[in-house]
């Protein structure tokens, strides 16, 4: 596996499995604690899309607003 230097406020640029081995390498193997980090970062970034919603007016966004939570997949026909 190669290493991946990545730095805060860039953008990932890299596959979904990737990403996931690169969380858990950085957690030393651990993948409770792996899991338990981007839990935490979940609850974070909850928090301050809950805040900006209080904060923006919905003219901002021509009348788009957040969800706090991800909408069930459309199956596929």
């Amino acid at each position: 596996m190669t290493h991946v230097q990545h730095h805060a406020n860039e953008p990932l640029e890299m596959s979904i499995d990737v990403l996931a081995e690169h969380i858990i390498t950085e957690h030393a193997g651990d993948a409770v604690e792996a899991v338990k980090t981007l839990v935490m970062e979940l609850d974070f970034t909850r928090d301050q899309l809950q805040i900006a919603s209080r904060l923006l007016s919905t003219g901002i966004g021509r009348g788009w607003k957040p969800r706090l939570e991800r909408l069930p997949a459309r199956p596929e026909a």
